[in-house]
């Protein structure tokens, strides 16, 4: 009787997920401009998008936001998250403060840096400008587009990493810190030998969601860029979205959306096995 109270749930998914899902699945083998009937094309969407340098671009530059969101704000996240366990005083405000970013529209967060940072009229930059130093929009160059806007999302990110690396952390047995600090362990010992190793699971999960988030990466990037200048900062999310409403190719679209899941679907492949090792470690 207890199993009737997962029937919402499951309608709910199959409506919301995984027919939507099926119907991309079907879309990426037809061509359809939104309008007149879909004509079935089998792989030519696929072969379009190999064949396409917008596609390639984009692609790599998914990889390049990936590599730096594992990296830069995870890095970030722990010492913040291991500075607040050890430190204590006032770690409940500073989880706020940090944590704030994430609670705040991304719309609002990508103007307000766009406005009052890159500016090279109202911002930062301007200011900087007016005073002799010769600085750049980076959202306009594109050498430096993409990073520029990557580095609003780790402004909008880190804190929230931190937040949960510091729930995580504060799971770990208290005796082993004790133990490392009349051991006389420095802050790095006990970050390598004791508090990473007990929150290992925690940082995999959070690697996992960092890459199936950076591929589905769209916000900052469309509000701040659209893709831009000459696909310079253009993501697979933007691309998908761009031939679907702009270009009209829909069935591209839908190809473009199922090579994102794929990604999705290695990175969940890899974590569901690591999972359950440690598991039963």
């Amino acid at each position: 009787m207890h199993k009737l109270f997962l029937v919402p749930t499951l309608l709910i998914n199959a409506v919301i997920i995984l027919i939507p899902a099926i119907l991309t699945m079907l879309l990426a083998f037809f061509r359809w401009d939104g309008i007149t009937a879909p004509v079935f094309v089998g792989l030519q969407n696929f072969v379009a998008l190999w064949h396409d340098h917008v596609f390639w671009r984009a692609l790599s530059n998914n990889l390049v936001w990936t590599a730096i969101f594992l990296v830069v704000p995870i890095a970030i996240g722990l010492v913040a998250a291991t500075m607040l366990l050890i430190t204590r005083r006032g770690s409940m405000l500073f989880q706020v403060v940090y944590f704030l970013p994430m609670v705040i529209a991304t719309a609002i967060l990508a103007r307000v840096w766009q406005g009052m940072i890159y500016s090279p009229v109202s911002g930062v930059n301007g200011m900087l400008q007016r005073m002799g130093f010769p600085t750049l929009d980076p959202l306009t160059q594109p050498s430096t587009a993409l990073y520029g806007i990557a580095t609003v999302d780790l402004w909008h990110w880190w804190g929230f990493l931190c937040v949960i690396f510091f729930a995580a952390l504060r799971q770990v047995p208290q005796e082993q810190i004790e133990a490392a600090r009349i051991e006389g362990a420095s802050f790095w010992q006990m970050m390598r030998y004791v508090l990473l190793p007990g929150i290992r699971p925690t940082i995999t999960l959070m690697m996992i969601m960092t890459v199936i988030w950076s591929f589905l990466v769209f916000d900052f990037v469309y509000i701040l860029t659209q893709g831009g200048p000459a696909f310079s900062s253009e993501v697979l999310s933007t691309l998908a979205y761009r031939s679907a409403f702009y270009d009209l190719a829909v069935g591209k679209a839908a190809a473009v959306a199922i090579v994102i899941s794929l990604f999705g679907l290695a990175a969940t492949a890899v974590y569901i096995p690591a999972q359950s090792r440690e598991f039963h470690q």
